[in-house]
């Protein structure tokens, strides 16, 4: 439309049931819009559900390893990891050692890395494996959140 005095603007809106909306008022002249704010309101409301719609909410799901694993159970848990990770979820791991394990900390750190290392293209390391108490705990976050 052009530059024209915003009282000229106003009724042009006014003319054509419209409202004037001031869309930046830090320009020189504030830039208006002659919109319909109610269809308008709606129309955000509407792409404001779509994409809460579309929206996935990453789950963290928690795999536990005890530092002496056998190879099978190692196995089905890294597959139940892979799973989760291509499903966008992260996953935290915790090993717990109980009794006199606890004197064998490199075994839980060795199990941690090679999950890692097999989880490298899938995933990426939130949190690094640390000592919490008892506990041996690391974080895998997916590279990419889509849903397969």
């Amino acid at each position: 439309m052009g530059v024209m005095p915003s009282r000229d603007a106003f009724f042009k809106a006014q003319e054509q049931g419209k409202d004037l909306v001031l869309v930046t008022e830090k320009s020189q002249p504030p830039v208006v819009k002659i919109i319909d704010l109610a269809k308008h309101k709606y129309q955000l409301k509407q792409k404001q559900a779509k994409a809460r719609k579309k929206s996935r909410k990453q789950d963290l799901k928690e795999i536990r390893f005890s530092p002496f694993i056998g190879e099978g159970d190692y196995e089905s848990r890294l597959k139940k990891i892979t799973d989760f990770l291509k499903r966008g979820d992260k996953v935290r791991l915790q090993l717990q050692f109980k009794g006199r394990e606890i004197t064998k900390k490199e075994f839980g750190y060795e199990i941690f890395t090679n999950v890692i290392k097999a989880t490298e293209e899938l995933a990426i390391v939130e949190i690094e494996p640390k000592m919490i108490g008892k506990n041996l705990m690391a974080q895998l976050s997916p590279k990419t959140s889509k849903k397969t």
